[in-house]
């Protein structure tokens, strides 16, 4: 499995392209900013990567905005969420789709930012990530715009909780920054400090945790944990949840 990342920074949104080493099918990942998109896609057409699909992890228009420009150029299948723009395929929760020879795609639903809110699990072997879209970001979250804090602890912690630890977190935003931020106002523990010296000295950091590494320093990820319980006063799942977002919400 071959990603690259094909990145608008002015917005902090993220684009990733994903090859299969073998056939060289590829996928592309929220192409949101087709101006900034095209060119470096067309370099890796040029180069012999055969674009298949596009992919939507929800419909806002930081994600599928470029849905309808992108067809002009590649006419292509786009699967997403049911309300993204110009989506041809919605694929159910679990099910599973391949790109090329080698690499397997599930699709989780992750309701709550937005209700067709679609993370997808990409395997090649022992090669693991996913894309989260803004369901999950490195040491956060996404806002609850059309759902509610019971529903992110299940897309977070039952749902993309449950894959792998070594599995490669790739959000849709880089925001890390700005969520240890909020995370040491929380915890002081040792995997927070980590992460907020890495996201100090670091301007991408998509890609270098994993599933294993936001259970230990994402606070969102953590609604068991004594210190986090005490910040926000609370010991239920949801209310912490809740709490924590309504804080991170204020800042």
């Amino acid at each position: 499995m071959c990603g690259s990342l094909l990145t608008t920074l002015r917005c902090k949104n993220y684009a990733y392209l994903v090859t299969d080493d073998k056939t060289k099918e590829a996928v592309i990942i929220d192409p949101a900013n087709p101006k900034e998109v095209l060119p470096a896609l067309k370099k890796a057409v040029d180069g012999g990567v055969k674009l298949t699909s596009i992919i939507n992890t929800h419909h806002h228009h930081d994600h599928a905005g470029g849905n309808a420009e992108m067809l002009k150029s590649y006419p292509i299948p786009i699967i997403g969420g049911k309300d993204c723009d110009k989506v041809s395929k919605t694929p159910g929760h679990g099910e599973t789709f391949t790109i090329g020879d080698s690499i397997k795609v599930k699709a989780l639903h992750t309701p709550c930012h937005t209700q067709d809110s679609i993370c997808y699990l990409f395997e090649d072997g022992e090669d693991r990530a996913v894309f989260t879209g803004d369901t999950l970001f490195i040491g956060g979250c996404g806002r609850f715009f059309e759902g509610t804090a019971e529903e992110m602890d299940t897309a977070l912690n039952k749902t993309l909780g449950a894959l792998p630890d070594d599995t490669k977190v790739y959000p849709g935003h880089e925001y890390t920054k700005g969520n240890v931020k909020f995370a040491v106002t929380v915890s002081q523990s040792e995997p927070i400090k980590k992460l907020e010296s890495f996201a100090s000295s670091n301007k991408q950091t998509q890609g270098k945790f994993t599933i294993g590494d936001e259970k230990q320093h994402n606070v969102f990820m953590r609604l068991d944990d004594p210190t986090v319980q005490k910040y926000t006063g609370k010991t239920g799942r949801v209310d912490v949840m809740s709490k924590l977002r309504e804080a991170k919400n204020s800042m």
